[in-house]
């Protein structure tokens, strides 16, 4: 696989902005922070596509397993024992979607964008739940509900929904731009 200096530039600063995104974090009662995560995985993979939108990802992932406190509540090998590390995994299978999904259209509209994302946003709560539940269940020994897991993010999920809709909005306009200046070139 090649990458152009852009692209990686590109994959470097969207592997920052997740980093700032989880630093920017509003502490809740129910054990999750709200972050701006899924607001930049989301926008890695409409703006970068599917190949340097989902490396942008994994280079995120890796900084956080290999040691450097990125994550929301650090970092290190042992981050995939958290119960939220399945969102992390979420990020990155999402951007991968939506990058391929937008990859495919030579002319974007808000709707397009907004499903792809929602697809995407589908994706990291499916995952990221489902990887709440084992880990509650199974790895902390602390019953837990597949359901009530589900009921208790949804005040997350509104909350990224609204985000992802501003993401899919705003880049109706910035997708075309980055189009014809040539920044964004899918290979």
């Amino acid at each position: 696989m090649k990458l152009q200096l852009r692209e990686m530039i590109l994959i470097g600063i969207f592997a920052a902005l997740m980093v700032v995104g989880a630093m920017i974090k509003i502490p809740t009662p129910f054990g999750v922070h709200i972050t701006f995560q899924l607001f930049f995985s989301v926008y890695a993979g409409l703006l970068l596509g599917a190949k340097a939108g989902f490396l942008s990802q994994l280079i995120y992932i890796l900084l956080g397993l290999v040691g450097l406190p990125v994550f929301t509540l650090g970092g290190g090998i042992h981050y995939i024992f958290n119960p939220t590390f399945g969102y992390i995994i979420g990020f990155a299978v999402a951007s991968l979607v939506i990058g391929l999904l937008v990859d495919r259209k030579t002319q974007i509209n808000f709707i397009y964008l907004l499903g792809i994302s929602s697809v995407g946003f589908l994706a990291i709560y499916l995952i990221g739940n489902v990887y709440l539940y084992f880990i509650k269940d199974l790895y902390l020994n602390k019953p837990a509900s597949l359901i009530g897991i589900f009921k208790s993010m949804t005040p997350f999920m509104i909350k990224d929904f609204i985000l992802l809709t501003i993401a899919a909005y705003t880049s109706t306009i910035i997708i075309p731009i980055l189009r014809k200046s040539g920044t964004l070139k899918r290979s």
